[in-house]
């Protein structure tokens, strides 16, 4: 029997072509999130990265976008300021970017902060405890963190439905290559139990275990829109809020950390099928 056989398609240089892609990432200019930005553009999507400070994110995208031009099929790299903590500026960014593209393939709610740090006390007592989780934690800083990290995803989600939904319906070929989708960002902080793995921060805490519960229930939400909701929840990784958590540290800290992550990755394991 013979088989009308075509591999073309499992070829790599397919499967990674991501020509025609629209990306948008929040805190895109730094971390993971710029990770996954130039890894995107290295494949040929367009990347919108969106943070603080215009003339930041027009020097990273400039950057990158020469480094781009030297490999072929690469992509390109836009920056835009945004502060996503706000309503306002979610649908302001979906409207500017929707003026400039037809449609928008991923969203990533990647966007994290770190505020609200704590001193562990040293004393197991009732006084002790108020003074270092709720004396010293300001409630501003409570607050942003939580609308920065946790609220913006679901004013950014709901502002791109449009232009997610636009892609699914488009009759460009590029667009049956993959399904619109929105990936969050979360974080083992957001299952794990000792707060020195997130730099003794609730705020911190909280706004993660938000997130990866927000996954869940808007995959379940827009399930009827064709859209896909999917989360990543990194453990120890080398960003400039890492970097901040972990240095001075003690080696008992570092361990604790480690520790913890292994502990989540082995939890972890099947909770989700990577085919979802």
């Amino acid at each position: 029997m013979v088989y009308d056989v075509n591999l073309q398609e499992q070829h790599a240089s397919n499967l990674f072509d991501l020509r025609g892609v629209v990306a948008v990432v929040t805190g895109g200019g730094s971390g993971i999130g710029l990770m996954i930005g130039s890894t995107l553009l290295t494949n040929g999507a367009t990347v919108y990265i969106i943070g603080p400070g215009q003339s930041n994110l027009d020097r990273i995208a400039r950057i990158y976008n020469e480094a781009a031009e030297k490999i072929p099929g690469g992509g390109r790299m836009i920056g835009l300021e945004g502060d996503i903590s706000l309503k306002s500026e979610a649908k302001r960014l979906a409207e500017e970017i929707g003026s400039r593209e037809p449609y928008v393939t991923v969203l990533f709610n990647n966007a994290g902060i770190m505020a609200g740090n704590f001193v562990p006390p040293t004393i197991p007592s009732s006084s002790a405890y108020v003074s270092a989780f709720f004396d010293a934690i300001k409630q501003e800083d409570f607050n942003n963190v939580l609308n920065t990290n946790s609220v913006s995803a679901y004013w950014m989600t709901f502002a791109f439905l449009p232009l997610l939904e636009k892609w699914k319906n488009s009759t460009e070929q590029v667009t049956k290559k993959f399904v619109p989708q929105v990936i969050m960002t979360s974080s083992m902080n957001g299952w794990t139990k000792d707060s020195a793995t997130s730099g003794w921060s609730y705020p911190y805490l909280f706004s993660k275990s938000a997130i990866g519960h927000a996954t869940s229930t808007l995959a379940h939400e827009l399930l009827p829109l064709g859209i896909r909701v999917n989360g990543i929840a990194p453990g120890l990784f080398a960003t400039e809020v890492c970097s901040r958590t972990v240095t001075g540290g003690t080696l008992e800290f570092t361990k604790r950390v480690l520790d913890d992550s292994f502990r989540f990755v082995q939890q972890s394991r099947g909770l989700c099928p990577p085919s979802r």
